[in-house]
């Protein structure tokens, strides 16, 4: 697998990397240990060199188990986590005070077994502590060696600004997708301005993107698309049609719709570093596939022109959740 630079950080990655997330927090049921490690180790087998984790994945679980399937090859691979919530659960609020990004980090260090972080994100903005304070905290700790390189996620302009003027943003992590393209107003003309790269998280559109479900489609009392407007079963029926779109274009190319999909996220701009996850090795394949997917030029404005006449239905996130996306 080729290799992408994010930004102009000197963090250098695989062109698509491994969301972690999923084994563990968010779908449903967490993955058997034993078949998490088997992915995660597949992933990095197939050239996958880049793994996203973050301590409010099951409170530190997750971190454990990428720590478990990669600490044979932790000098091979780069690792990224997140701090920002209390008490490492996104229900009890944000808190990226100085105090708490320390513990988070001696925490993740421990669980990840090693002894520095690659890639420390902000996973929200928290409006109670100047983000110049959050950002003078990472530098501090990657002058200490702990951390390498800083990020954000789904960050706002103004807090990037401010942020990157105290220690420099390697990279943004925020959702991006054909299934939400508000990135492209006003986030990634930033990103390119600052040289941050940028790592999309939910690139198949939390599996919509996929054609494997569909308005009839029942999820696991615990998995969190439960709660989210655009997963109703009236929005998910009106917003097939860019599935439509994907599928025809999948067969066209002698592939799949996932493949698409993760192919026209890379050819945005050569600093973008998606991040699908998976619990299934065959799925892992299939995402890997899309690196040797073409989209000409002209694949791509054709694309786009569809996809700007799909108004797609059903906001983000529930409002209990959309008051947690601080910019």
């Amino acid at each position: 697998m080729k290799k992408r630079q994010l930004g102009t950080s000197g963090l250098i990655v695989s062109e698509l990397g491994f969301g972690c997330m999923g084994l563990s927090h968010g779908y449903g049921p967490a993955t058997n240990e034993s078949e998490a490690i088997a992915v995660i180790q597949k992933a990095y087998d197939s050239g996958i060199t880049f793994f996203d984790t973050a301590e409010v994945y099951g409170q530190g679980a997750n971190e454990q188990l990428v720590g478990k399937a990669l600490h044979h090859v932790r000098d091979k691979v780069i690792l990224a986590t997140k701090f920002g919530f209390q008490n490492g659960r996104n229900t009890d609020g944000l808190n990226s005070r100085p105090e708490r990004i320390r513990e988070v980090a001696e925490n993740s260090l421990r669980y990840l077994r090693t002894d520095h972080i690659d890639l420390f994100y902000q996973h929200r903005v928290d409006p109670n502590v100047p983000v110049e304070e959050v950002a003078g905290t990472v530098k501090d700790l990657i002058a200490e060696g702990k951390v390498k390189y800083f990020g954000m996620s789904e960050a706002g302009e103004h807090s990037i600004r401010k942020a990157h003027a105290v220690q420099p943003v390697a990279a943004l992590q925020s959702e991006y997708s054909m299934f939400w393209r508000e990135p492209e107003k006003e986030i990634i003309p930033l990103l390119e301005e600052l040289s941050i790269g940028f790592v999309p998280f939910s690139p198949l559109g939390k599996g919509f993107l996929t054609g494997k479900m569909n308005a009839d489609t029942e999820f696991d009392k615990t998995d969190w698309r439960n709660v989210m407007p655009r997963f109703s079963k009236e929005n998910r029926e009106a917003n097939y049609a860019v599935v439509d779109l994907i599928t025809k274009i999948a067969k066209d190319k002698n592939a799949t719709p996932a493949q698409v999909a993760l192919t026209w996220l890379m050819a945005q701009k050569p600093w973008i570093v998606p991040i699908p996850g998976t619990t299934k090795i065959s799925r892992l394949g299939e995402n890997n596939g899309s690196v040797n997917l073409v989209l000409s030029d002209e694949d791509l404005a054709n694309v786009n022109e569809a996809l700007n006449n799909i108004s797609l239905q059903g906001e983000r996130y529930p409002a209990i959740l959309a008051d947690l996306q601080g910019k």
